[in-house]
């Protein structure tokens, strides 16, 4: 290599072709400029202001101050200090890479001018005044939300908080993000040596993003789920202190059960434990009650999804609940649990003349199964539906029990796997509940997006409501005012609920549920903004079951209503439905 071969990170130093120093002559020692002209010390203002790049800082603010824009639920200060700190620092990232591709598609090698103490003191007194503001709004909106959900304001101390939590975790991501980019400038220079400068970047910057999904997807995914999957595993086979075995023989994990107790995992001994006896339901029904049968397999009672389905059924014949005049088949959420409000109705409407029936396919919750167990959560639920069915089906028709199928969250999900359309549903069953669907929901979607002309995405009518009504409450099941078959469906969403209304489509594109008039529980301040509505439902879904019922993700006071509008149980009335509800809760 010849002495013109010098790369330009030498450029401007006094070496030689060999790359020794030459002694410089002697000058009189001079102090640096500082950036905005003047001559002074090298402080604490020039050593901290160069971990923060000025373009990243103002995307950064931009995005803090959407993340406290009007969502979907309230929230509590430390919550929203979490939401706030983690959208700055994604706003960082985003801001600092997109002055690194400017620069790298218009070919300049060197930095653009670092910002002066003027300019970052101009976006100092930005950034507090229009955060200042931006916190005023945000409490007026926090205020409304909650009057509207009737939760409790947030305290002065609350705001404070807020900043003092966002500062802490907008440090600690961009920390973080440093040192990724330092890796990747690190790569870079050592390609340096054997490629051309922006063959290097490419190459280097590929390489890390490479090895940090590698590791991600290799390692730490792998064993954060062997981990997570450990946990839950674990938590799975506690007992609760209220719950032991049953006594009775009509109930999974009793007296000649297929499935033993132990197997049945945490949700499901909690399932066959609880529940009205028959002295509750004679008392409140005034006539003597049968005791109602509950039959669950547990995750470990089987070998397989289809095993489970399948010892599940030959226990409903077993406790002889073929012969009720109800057979409902639950569809779980991820770890095995069913909302008790909605099994505990059916078994007061009946007088305990029904058999519930249900299974679990996973230890993770609902959230986490949603991600990584969706197809086993189909499975399941096509399973045990089509594993009663055969057996119902087997029976006379002028014999058979009604059969009615539910499911609230991933649990709604899965109780829709085994019909291909509502008209199928309907001819299949005497009836459906699902509660707080998911965007995922293929029933739900097709009637959602199939609607008729006129009406809302939060409550849809489909078909002049002849099969499929939506509700929020129980006020809108005689919405539209038209005849209602029988074999009747039921959707329960709320307008505020984010695991329903998430979707990956908002990032760009506005859904009707925020163009249209807003849902009876959700702001006309919420807007949609493209990314950041995305962020805020995304945000919206950790908290959606902290808000009271008949908000977010939290069904109950509508559901008696809804099966008793579904079902029209003998001699049930409203009165008696009114009477139900302080009898009932989710756990």
């Amino acid at each position: 290599m010849t002495s013109d071969s010098t790369t330009s990170e030498d450029a401007g130093h006094p070496e030689t072709a060999s790359g020794h120093a030459q002694p410089e002559e002697s000058a009189p020692p001079t102090t640096r400029p500082d950036d905005d002209g003047r001559n002074g010390r090298t402080g604490w203002w020039r050593r901290h202001r160069r971990r923060y790049a000025f373009a990243g800082m103002i995307v950064a603010l931009v995005f803090l101050w959407f993340s406290l824009t009007p969502s979907l639920l309230p929230r509590d200060a430390l919550f929203q200090g979490l939401v706030s700190g983690a959208s700055a620092a994604v706003g960082y990232g985003l801001g600092v890479f997109l002055t690194w591709l400017a620069r790298f598609m218009i070919s300049r090698d060197e930095s653009w001018r670092s910002a002066t103490r003027t300019s970052w003191i101009v976006l100092a007194v930005i950034a507090v005044i229009g955060t200042a503001l931006m916190l005023i709004w945000f409490s007026q909106w926090q205020n409304d939300i909650r009057d509207l959900m009737g939760v409790d304001h947030l305290g002065w101390t609350a705001y404070p908080l807020i900043a003092v939590i966002l500062v802490i975790i907008f440090v600690l991501l961009v920390t973080l993000g440093q040192a990724f980019g330092s890796l990747v400038r690190w790569s870079v220079r050592q390609l340096n040596r054997v490629a051309p400068p922006r063959i290097s970047a490419v190459i280097g910057v590929g390489l890390v993003i490479a090895l940090t999904v590698f590791v991600l997807n290799g390692v730490v995914a792998k064993y954060s789920m062997q981990w997570l999957n450990s946990s839950f595993a674990a938590a799975n086979e506690e007992t609760k202190a209220d719950n032991s075995p049953p006594t009775s023989a009509l109930r999974s994990g009793g007296p000649g059960s297929l499935v033993t107790w132990d197997s049945l995992g945490r949700e499901g001994r909690v399932f066959v434990s609880r529940g009205p006896d028959t002295g509750a339901l004679t008392q409140f029904n005034g006539a003597p009650a049968m005791e109602p049968i509950r039959v669950y397999a547990g995750l470990e009672s089987g070998d397989s999804i289809r095993e489970n389905a399948e010892l599940a059924a030959d226990e409903l014949v077993r406790t002889g609940g073929l012969q009720r005049k109800l057979v409902a088949v639950g569809s779980t959420t991820g770890s095995g649990w069913v909302n008790k409000a909605t099994v505990d109705s059916l078994e007061y409407m009946y007088n305990g003349d029904t058999a519930i029936v249900s299974m679990q396919y996973s230890y993770l919750p609902s959230w986490l199964s949603f991600l990584v167990d969706k197809e086993r959560a189909r499975q399941a639920g096509r399973a045990l539906f089509e594993a009663v069915s055969e057996r119902v089906s087997a029976i006379p028709e002028a014999e058979r029990p009604k059969l009615v199928v539910f499911g609230e969250s991933l649990g709604s999900f899965a109780g829709e796997a085994a019909f291909g359309s509502i008209p199928a549903l309907a001819a299949r069953t005497d009836g459906a509940l699902f509660s707080g669907p998911t965007f995922n929901n293929t029933l739900w979607n097709d009637t959602t997006r199939e609607r008729d002309a006129g009406s809302p995405q939060v409550l849809p009518v489909y078909d002049n409501g002849a099969q499929v009504r939506f509700i929020a409450d129980e006020t809108d099941l005689t919405r539209p005012d038209a005849p209602w078959k029988s074999s009747r469906v039921v959707y329960l969403q709320h307008a505020s609920d984010p695991i329903t209304w998430w979707n990956p489509q908002l990032i760009l594109n506005e859904p009707d549920w925020l163009s249209e008039p807003r849902g009876r529980d959700v702001l006309s301040a919420t807007r949609w903004i493209p990314f950041v509505t995305f962020l805020q439902v995304s945000a919206d879904m950790a908290v959606a079951v902290n808000v009271p019922d008949g908000h977010g993700h939290d069904y109950m006071s509508a559901i008696p209503y809804a099966w008793a509008a579904m079902l029209q149980p003998p001699g049930w009335t409203e009165t008696k439905t009114a009477a139900l509800l302080p009898r009932l809760n989710r756990d």
